[in-house]
């Protein structure tokens, strides 16, 4: 069973992650309920969704000077 499992990971496609990570940023759904619909671990998947978010960090809004002091 080991190596059925083993044989197994890594075979998804980037452009399959990009859209399951998609799903969970611009759809607002959660990691459990995309991994559940598309059949992936929901832990590969929060791998997934992280390291997107670490390589598109969102820029941060100019504070005013008022919220600088």
């Amino acid at each position: 069973m080991e190596c059925i499992v083993a044989s197994q990971r890594g075979k998804y496609s980037p452009e399959f992650k990009d859209a399951a990570v998609r799903e969970v940023i611009d759809n607002s759904r959660t990691a459990a309920d995309v991994a559940r619909s598309l059949g992936v671990v929901e832990q590969t998947l929060g791998n997934w969704v992280n390291r997107w978010r670490r390589e598109h960090p969102e820029p941060e809004p100019d504070l005013s000077p008022v919220e600088r002091a």
